[in-house]
């Protein structure tokens, strides 16, 4: 447009219009350079808090350090592991030889077993043995009584002999009434006298190792019972008496009539069975 006087005039928009623009955009960038700069800063500060404790952010806390590396345990600890780990293997080791044994106990006869028969008897009698009654149960078809004294020899020389104390019965009282009686009180002297019969004649002489170890192994259970029945008593010997007697009849009002009255001869005893 072309004003009175040939002078041109401009728009006041179109004047102010061009600088507006790069103004906003100013402001845009430099709140924007603030916010960038403002968070870098709060970094810096939160780095530099965490570098105050003298360690740097990537390194563990004291007290949650790792796991010390190996070969640094103490040495105590490494003793109890090695003690620990010799025992497993001990144990291990006599489990292991200790079926061998056995095996060799109650397999058939062969060079290995005729050749060690002392060690292996040594180690299964009396308290290994191996038998099959458990499922082929062979039942006593008479009834024992064990009986047994003692005799103590006194300071002036005499010998002092005891009344018999019934074994048998002990065991008896042991039994009965009990839901859950022990396995010594059913079985211990029972086994104890079926294997001395079997080893021994009708003389009572051991001819054998394992004749003589069921006779010491006998009288060492009659010294206990004996012991534990009269407390405090002293003896130095013992003697067992057997009385056989086939079972009653049911219905008999009389105790049928022995069949063997049997006395043994006088043993000597250990000091434990004082």
């Amino acid at each position: 447009m072309t004003a009175r006087g040939g002078s041109s005039s401009i728009p006041p928009r179109a004047a102010g219009a061009s600088p507006r623009k790069p103004r906003r955009r100013t402001a845009i960038c430099e709140k924007a350079g603030w916010t960038v700069s403002s968070g870098i800063e709060s970094a810096v500060v939160r780095e530099h808090e965490q570098s105050d404790s003298g360690r740097l952010p990537w390194e563990p806390r004291e007290g949650h350090d790792d796991a010390d590396p190996p070969g640094t345990q103490p040495v105590g600890a490494r003793v109890l592991k090695a003690g620990l780990h010799s025992a497993v293997g001990l144990c291990l080791v006599t489990a292991l030889v200790h079926v061998a044994i056995v095996f060799l106990a109650v397999a058939p006869s062969n060079s290995l077993s005729r050749r060690y028969s002392q060690q292996i008897n040594a180690w299964v009698y009396p308290f290994f043995e191996q038998n099959w009654r458990l499922f082929a149960p062979n039942p006593d078809s008479v009834n024992r009584q064990i009986l047994a004294r003692t005799a103590h020899t006194a300071s002036d020389g005499s010998m002092r002999v005891s009344p018999w104390v019934d074994l048998t019965a002990v065991d008896r009282a042991a039994i009965e009434h009990h839901v859950f009686p022990s396995h010594t009180a059913q079985n211990l002297l029972r086994r104890a006298w079926s294997s001395y019969i079997e080893t021994h004649g009708a003389d009572d002489t051991a001819r054998s190792e394992r004749a003589e170890m069921m006779q010491t192994y006998l009288s060492n259970i009659a010294a206990a019972r004996v012991a534990g029945h009269d407390k405090g008593g002293t003896f130095d010997f013992i003697q067992l008496r057997v009385v056989t007697r086939p079972v009653a009849a049911p219905g008999a009002r009389r105790p049928p009539t022995p069949v063997e009255n049997r006395l043994l001869p006088w043993w000597k005893v250990t000091s434990h069975g004082k």
